[in-house]
């Protein structure tokens, strides 16, 4: 029986201009797939019954143009329902939403700090000025009706932070916080590009960010248990990554066997990937909007 997965998370690109320091998808190599085959596993993966492609790094603003023609592709060519980026902000420019803008459904950006110093520490760049970015993407968003997204990594440098009145301010449409994840062969000691183990928090320490944060109604905690095993992740060559206890595991690529032999060497817990609301996208539930407070229905074609 085919496995049926709704979203993948296509890391075409190792490549970033930031160096965080928690890191678990470390920049080992500058390789991306020509244009062609990328857009040929993106051909496998719709055809397989994918719904939704994030697009992701490294940091996918290294390459604007070749970002910019797989969205475009799987848009306009190959119908795929929702298209959705994650990115540090740095590098985005309004050239790419006038060119781009229309085949995007979700923006997401990652901001782990509003304090400038707190950003550095972390390698978050050299002048930690990101919020003025932000809101810049934010209104960009709103411009081609794009949903705004936040991602923040907890750790230990931001754990006691109190975001609440940025966040209301910039009104996203989903803000996800996530347990700093240590991942084995990427970032568990100082043998590898990054440690994690300085940044490293108890389920307790988390658990209170997440309670001084309760008032935002689209906050979407995603402790490590709910991280390990239910994200599909591609990485640049497309093959899925299994960042389950142990060593990270990668399958065969998809170009080679296709989606179904892949998905067989890794762990995928589906009821995992709703219970965190992965499909949120796909489903009529009531979400709330962040400025407001207040209840609204989702309006999404299905």
């Amino acid at each position: 029986m085919q496995k049926k997965i709704i979203s993948v998370n296509y890391h075409f690109t190792r490549q970033c201009n930031f160096k965080c320091g928690f890191c678990f998808h470390t920049q080992k190599n500058s390789y991306k797939l020509p244009l062609e085959e990328a857009i040929r596993g993106l051909k496998i993966l719709k055809d397989y019954g994918v719904k939704k492609i994030n697009f992701a790094g490294g940091e996918p603003f290294t390459s604007p143009n070749y970002l910019g023609e797989l969205v475009r592709y799987c848009k306009e060519e190959i119908k795929i329902e929702k298209i959705s980026i994650i990115t540090n902000g740095s590098l985005v420019k309004k050239a790419f939403f006038d060119k781009f803008g229309k085949y995007i459904d979700v923006f997401g950006v990652s901001c782990d700090s509003f304090d400038k110093e707190t950003n550095i520490k972390i390698g978050r760049g050299k002048k930690g000025d990101n919020v003025e970015k932000l809101f810049k993407i934010r209104d960009w968003c709103k411009e081609y009706n794009i949903k705004f997204k936040l991602n923040t990594v907890v750790c230990n440098l931001n754990k006691n932070e109190n975001m609440v009145e940025y966040i209301k301010q910039l009104a996203p449409h989903r803000w996800k916080c996530f347990q700093v994840l240590m991942v084995k062969g990427e970032n568990e000691d100082e043998t590898k590009l990054r440690d994690v183990r300085k940044f490293q928090i108890s389920d307790e320490e988390f658990n209170n960010f997440i309670e001084r944060h309760k008032e935002i109604k689209c906050l979407v905690p995603e402790p490590n248990s709910s991280m390990k095993s239910s994200y599909l992740i591609l990485d640049e060559r497309m093959c899925f990554l299994d960042k389950g206890d142990g060593e990270e595991f990668a399958s065969e690529s998809i170009l080679d066997v296709g989606v179904e032999k892949a998905l067989e060497k890794i762990k995928y817990d589906e009821e995992e990937f709703k219970k965190r609301g992965g499909d949120y996208l796909f489903e009529n539930k009531i979400f709330t909007d962040c400025k407001n407070n207040r209840e609204i229905q989702k309006l999404f074609d299905y």
